[in-house]
């Protein structure tokens, strides 16, 4: 699999498959008890994962807690990334401190990085950085429904810089990102004036 040359950073290509563990989701087998109930495991799904590459939770279906220990090698950790790997491929969230133990389900891929070697958050943004993105569904089976599996993303070769380069990469994207949420409050504080800006607009002019 080929990676554009236009790379966000300098340093070594490495296989994803040498930075990190990576792990199919559970069978739909060993997901029969899954429901929609308040009790239970929460097990992240596709529709789960945001364009923000965060978890929502306001969906989420359980297994049963007696469930867990045959499910606990599919719980996740803390600096986790899940990556879709049959439906809507490229999405991908980072795990959060409050969302370890959970599970995901079998149309997600998890991958466990060795924080010696690449941090979590640097390779979300590698992962979603658009010729990766391209590269990797490029590569996607064929079929009524595309999909990814673990060799695909073993054998995908990800630009490893030094971590203190890949932290200063991660703080600058941090901070254009919230650049990017204080300009869309505003946007949308606007939109939500619109309408009475053009109501005192409109009795101005019928008292004129």
């Amino acid at each position: 699999m080929r990676v554009d040359d236009t790379s966000p950073a300098h340093g070594e290509q490495i296989p994803l498959g040498s930075l990190c563990e990576v792990t199919a989701g559970p069978s739909g087998s060993l997901l029969d008890t899954l429901h929609d109930g308040p009790d239970g495991v929460p097990v992240i799904s596709p529709p789960d994962l945001t364009d923000h590459h965060t978890v929502d939770t306001r969906r989420l279906r359980r297994v049963p807690w007696g469930e867990a220990k045959r499910l606990s090698r599919f719980a996740l950790r803390e600096g986790d990334l899940l990556v879709v790997r049959q439906g809507t491929l490229g999405r991908l969230a980072l795990i959060e401190a409050e969302h370890a133990t959970w599970f995901y389900g079998s149309s997600c891929l998890r991958l466990r990085p060795r924080c010696e070697l690449v941090l979590p958050a640097y390779l979300v943004s590698y992962l979603t950085y658009p010729p990766v993105q391209r590269a990797l569904l490029g590569q996607s089976l064929p079929g009524t429904v595309p999909s990814l599996n673990s060799t695909m993303l073993n054998e995908l070769p990800v630009i490893v810089p030094p971590l203190d380069r890949q932290r200063s990469v991660v703080e600058a994207l941090a901070d254009v990102d919230a650049r990017i949420r204080i300009q869309r409050q505003m946007a949308d504080r606007l939109e939500a004036l619109r309408p009475a800006i053009f109501g005192e607009l409109v009795q101005g002019m019928r008292q004129t």
